[in-house]
């Protein structure tokens, strides 16, 4: 490592000139204040997540809600955790991470929309997700090398939330939006062949049906 053995002396003496900054060093190649806004929005939304899903979990009663329930928990339980990781690195950037309910709707990308049924709940759960998604991969793009600790922060993010909408997708689809029960077995679990066996069933079948009709009388 000749070329960093040779820098060090000057590394030291830029690190010991600005202590109070603790991580932030002339290395950082962001816009330290720039990327605190960004996080306090992205702080907001996590937050606002957080008390939707805590909603439709007290909400999502019966016996067809119960299970969707035990989900919501879940996911209100990983957005805390975000909004945890968001807030500890704002304060690592020198920044004051903004928890002031009155502007949370404002900065944050999702929207807290109630829902009257279950399948209301699911379906707006699912389009919130699928907006961070889409913000928190604009994110990682605007950080890039610039500033990798807030980038790989936002990447283990995005994975939760990609895995939150794969779930939410699985739930909107055994649910009736009518009656917010189940419409029937994911196709999923089904295997191919017996989907097509099936399909050969109903063709033969109405072959055979044509062909009594077209038949003449004796």
């Amino acid at each position: 490592m000749p070329h960093f053995v040779q820098d060090v002396e000057q590394i030291r003496q830029r690190a010991a000139s600005k202590l109070a900054q603790g991580p932030v060093t002339e290395g950082y190649r962001g816009d330290v204040e720039k990327t605190i806004n960004i996080l306090n929005e992205a702080l907001a939304t996590e937050i606002v997540c957080v008390l939707r899903y805590m909603h439709h979990y007290f909400m999502a009663t019966g016996v067809h809600g119960k299970s969707v329930a035990d989900e919501f928990k879940e996911h209100a339980d990983s957005e805390r955790e975000h909004a945890d990781l968001i807030a500890q690195r704002i304060q690592q950037l020198g920044g004051k991470p903004d928890f002031n309910p009155r502007s949370l709707l404002q900065r944050s990308v999702s929207q807290y929309v109630e829902g009257e049924t279950l399948a209301q709940m699911i379906r707006e759960d699912l389009i919130a997700e699928r907006i961070v998604i889409e913000v928190y991969q604009e994110m990682i793009r605007y950080f890039g090398n610039n500033d990798p600790t807030t980038r790989t922060m936002i990447e283990q993010i995005l994975r939760d939330e990609e895995e939150h909408a794969n779930d939410l997708a699985d739930l909107l689809y055994i649910t009736d939006p009518r009656t917010g029960e189940a419409q029937g077995q994911d196709p999923g679990t089904d295997p191919l062949h017996r989907q097509e066996q099936t399909q050969e069933e109903d063709t033969r079948q109405a072959v055979q049906e044509e062909r009594k009709q077209k038949k003449p009388a004796a």
